[in-house]
């Protein structure tokens, strides 16, 4: 039912050159150009500057993408709502998660979405919080899951804190046998995810005074551990990154506690279709299962 045009767009703007998106639409990529010259003829201007690489939008482009993706998902939940009616229960639904939720979450949260609608696509990627944020917010991605606080204009369901610890290596323990305190923190080598250096490790970085100087980068999660079980420095990682990792390493609570607060972030359009109401209701039945204890308030 949707404009073609407004579908060469988005697979243009995604694909980044007219020969990916007419391979993504099985069309040729004249009849890409083609397509793009008439949308833009019909503007009054540019949408896309052309480079040897490929192809990028110009500012007045990524002005007019969210309203396209939004049409374009307003178009996706008419037909998921005459298939629910017609009793074919299909659709799609787009997640954006970070790495922890990505491995911890989402397997057993798609079986179960998977189980009770088989016919519905589950695709997911994997980012960092802003770029998720920024996905969700242009319509591009229907549900996110990001850290408090997030950009307004998207709707935000907090889920709940996820505590925050300081990992060292199995022959250190802290001065006081419990928490690890500014004593234990001076002078020490830090070592980090930098996608996932966020607002809240770097709050009890901060707190700690651990400068910049002292932090060192790795590739990932398990990474991070690997290093610091060879004694080449401590790391900070919340609870849910640290759920499927191992590692010869001691986990130590600081001495002021710190978490961050998981939540889901939807697009005011792309939340009323019906694949997506139903994986919020899956994700949410899935948290008070397993946090029973960790919940944030209704309303928060």
């Amino acid at each position: 039912m949707s404009n073609f045009s407004y579908q060469v767009f988005r697979a243009v703007v995604t694909e980044k050159t007219f020969i990916r998106a007419a391979a993504a639409l099985n069309v040729t990529p004249s009849a890409i150009s083609h397509s793009v010259s008439q949308l833009e003829t019909a503007l009054g201007f540019p949408l896309f500057i052309r480079n040897r690489t490929g192809v990028e939008l110009t500012p007045d482009g990524q002005q007019v993408l969210p309203t396209v993706q939004a049409i374009l998902n307003l178009e996706d939940q008419l037909t998921q709502i005459a298939d629910n009616i017609n009793g074919q229960n299909t659709g799609r639904v787009r997640l954006g998660a970070f790495s922890s939720v990505s491995t911890n979450w989402l397997p057993p949260v798609i079986r179960q979405f998977k189980a009770e609608t088989p016919k519905v696509d589950v695709s997911v990627m994997q980012g960092g919080f802003n770029e998720i944020g920024e996905q969700v917010r242009t319509g591009a991605l229907d549900i996110g899951f990001s850290l408090l606080p997030v950009e307004s204009s998207l709707v935000v369901v907090p889920l709940l804190k996820d505590p925050i610890y300081c990992i060292t290596p199995r022959d250190f323990t802290p001065k006081n046998g419990k928490t690890m305190t500014d004593a234990d923190m001076n002078k020490q080598t830090f070592i980090l995810q930098q996608g996932d250096y966020d607002r809240d490790t770097k709050a009890a970085l901060d707190r700690y005074q651990v400068s910049t100087n002292s932090l060192n980068y790795s590739i990932d999660d398990q990474s991070i551990l690997s290093m610091v079980e060879a004694g080449l420095g401590f790391g900070v990682l919340p609870r849910l990154a640290l759920q499927k990792l191992t590692g010869d390493i001691n986990v130590w609570p600081f001495s002021e506690p710190f978490a961050r607060t998981l939540c889901l972030v939807t697009n005011p359009t792309t939340q009323k279709s019906p694949s997506v109401e139903h994986m919020l209701t899956v994700i949410a039945q899935f948290v008070q299962k397993t946090y029973p204890d960790n919940l944030m308030p209704a309303g928060r």
